[in-house]
């Protein structure tokens, strides 16, 4: 459907949003909703907000843990060693 079998479109605001990086978006809203106070840039990801010299922080990601890194984070070498050795001692037949 073209625009004038739709009518007239709602009055639209055009706000202007700024991420870390500097991107600037515009997304419009209806003249009568309500704006965010932050929105998704389109380019990065990263939160953006309508104030330009102040943009909010981007999120702080934790990096990828492996099993073994959990692991270490509970135990000392040597809670592992002593396990170990109680693993290897039942394997043995010693326990």
């Amino acid at each position: 459907m073209g625009e004038a079998e739709r009518g007239e479109s709602a009055p639209r605001l055009r706000i202007s949003f700024w991420c870390s990086n500097g991107h600037e978006t515009q997304p419009s809203f209806a003249s009568d909703a309500t704006v965010p106070d932050t929105w998704d840039c389109p380019r990065c990801g990263f939160p953006a907000g309508q104030d330009r010299d102040n943009p909010p922080a981007p999120p702080r990601t934790e990096p990828y843990k492996t099993h073994l890194a959990y692991v270490r984070e509970r135990r000392t070498d040597a809670d592992g060693e002593a396990i170990l050795a109680e693993a290897l001692a039942k394997l043995r037949g010693e326990i």
